[in-house]
């Protein structure tokens, strides 16, 4: 217990040394020249900038699946050779209601439909995703519960995942993102004081489509044809063009968007490229079309509808239209990022200066310290020598501390500064058992040796036990938490380690490199 080899004191001292130089960049701005420059982040009340909540709209989303529902009962309609019929989109209800005009051919409906079940079930598994049912109106196809559920928690996780993408994009440093609730995503962007640009971004769904255009349906008209839809230029305000209503090539078929400029005139584009389908794709259309115009369609507005030149066989491609370098730039970012499952509404937005940070920093560095002094003066004093000891080993817990956390790069909030103050506290409980247990052994009428080697060893199961204990809860604090108090928990988690290190490891060192060097008659507790 208190022999210490050479290559185990060159270890332990090493690290000191080590925690002490890695947590030196948190004192010093980040030079320039490419140097390993890692530290401790700020978190939004520290550092100060913007919080946002949004909202998912989820009756988009459900309209979105059952316009994609009705497609497929068309089809399969269709297969089945069912028709005529209406069909009619209930979204209040969830539900499609489809009633065959020839009541003979009911029976085939149902049984088409009841096919289009089997396949739509075999996306989610066993459960059900459709009910079909009988009704006085027709036969009723609605989502049941269950895929209303997953739809909702699948468009909430894909909208965080998206919502990460577009804002790592813009190069804001640390952005906090996180799900509240059933259907609202928290948005925390430390150091950005107006978050409108970002704002703009994330309100976008994003979703592009290439479709043709219709040439013979006037755009002027009061309805559109069937097939058929009248959609506004997004650089026209007011003009509108028709346009039909399939979809020849899907944006979620893009690979890459980078904003550039045309060599030929100057102006500002947005470069784009498919994958393997996509290009598949976007060459049929392009070759059976030459000569006719193809729209590009971002969330229901035509941003540009060139013509067909010639074939584009090469899977990549460009849109143009009135871009300056910024809207150039956001298209790239939105469209590299993918599209929202559904539109994303500012709930609640706020703003946190850097006053309030520093504030806080202030009030916490003051805490910390007062509490530092008290319980260094404490140990000195009702420890001697060994307390001083002992707040030497948690000055040193200290450094790898915030050595471990400036490695890992983490966010430090106001909760991280409590685990940091707790650490302390956790620390001195540690030492305060490895005296007292010797103090214990001294009375007890044992030699200085035997009482260090007795206390340290009895102190050792007690602190490995009340350590573990807390590390595991704060494990699953860390595993079920969320924003500030996963980061509480990590400071927690990190400060056990680096409590257990020190309480167990360098103040014993210490203890025995004293007691080889005086070879004192009775020990100073």
């Amino acid at each position: 217990m208190l022999y210490f080899s050479r290559l185990k004191t060159t270890l332990i001292v090493g690290a000191c040394i080590l925690g002490v130089l890695l947590s030196i960049p948190n004192l010093f701005a980040e030079p320039s020249g490419g140097l390993p420059w890692r530290t401790i982040r700020l978190g939004l009340d520290l550092r100060g900038g913007s919080y946002l909540l949004m909202e998912v709209d989820m009756g988009a989303v459900i309209k979105e699946r059952l316009n994609g529902l009705a497609d497929g009962a068309r089809r399969a309609l269709e297969r089945a050779r069912v028709r005529p019929y209406s069909l009619v989109i209930q979204p209040d209800d969830h539900r499609l209601l489809i009633k065959p005009t020839d009541p003979a051919q009911h029976d085939a409906a149902v049984a088409a439909l009841k096919e289009l079940q089997t396949i739509e079930q075999q996306g989610i598994g066993a459960r059900p995703d459709l009910e079909i049912q009988d009704t006085p109106g027709g036969i009723a196809v609605a989502l049941s519960q269950t895929a209303l559920v997953e739809r909702a928690t699948q468009a909430v996780q894909q909208s965080i995942e998206i919502v990460r993408r577009r804002i790592d994009e813009t190069g804001v440093v640390d952005p906090i993102i996180t799900r509240q609730g059933q259907d609202r995503i928290v948005v925390q962007l430390p150091g950005i004081n107006d978050p409108n640009r970002i704002k703009q971004l994330l309100g976008k769904t994003a979703h592009m489509t290439f479709k043709l255009v219709d040439e013979s349906a006037n755009p002027t008209a009061p309805m559109p044809p069937p097939g058929v839809e009248f959609l506004p230029m997004s650089d026209k305000p007011g003009q509108k063009i028709a346009v039909r209503k399939r979809v020849e090539v899907d944006g979620a078929n893009l690979t890459d968007a980078r904003a550039g400029q045309n060599p030929q005139t100057g102006e500002w584009v947005v470069n784009f490229a498919f994958d393997s389908v996509g290009a598949r794709r976007f060459a049929d259309v392009t070759r059976a079309n030459v000569g006719h115009p193809f729209a590009i369609v971002l969330d229901n507005k035509v941003i540009s509808a060139p013509v067909i030149r010639e074939p584009i066989t090469g899977g990549r491609g460009q849109i143009s239209g009135n871009f300056t370098a910024a809207s150039a730039t956001d298209l790239a970012v939105l469209l590299r990022a993918g599209a929202l499952p559904a539109p994303l509404t500012v709930v609640e937005e706020r703003s946190v200066g850097p006053e309030l940070g520093a504030d806080a920093i202030r009030a916490g560095a003051i805490s910390l310290g007062v509490g530092f002094v008290f319980v260094i003066l404490f140990m000195g004093l009702f420890y001697g020598l060994f307390g001083w000891i002992a707040n030497l080993a948690l000055v040193f817990n200290l450094f790898m501390l915030l050595a471990i956390l400036s490695l890992l790069q983490a966010t430090l909030t106001l909760p991280g500064m409590a685990g940091i103050l707790l650490t302390l506290g956790m620390a001195v409980d540690s030492n305060i058992l490895i005296n007292e247990r010797i103090r214990e052994e001294v009375k007890n009428g044992r030699t200085p040796l035997n009482a260090m080697e007795t206390g340290f060893r009895r102190a050792y199961a007690t602190i490995i036990d009340s350590n573990m204990t807390a590390f595991l809860a704060h494990v699953m604090l860390f595993i079920f938490g969320s924003g500030p108090v996963r980061g509480f928990a990590v400071t927690i988690t990190v400060g056990i380690a680096t409590t257990l290190f020190t309480a167990t490891m360098l103040a014993r060192l210490m203890m025995v490199r004293w007691y080889a060097a005086t070879r004192p008659a009775a020990l100073p507790v």
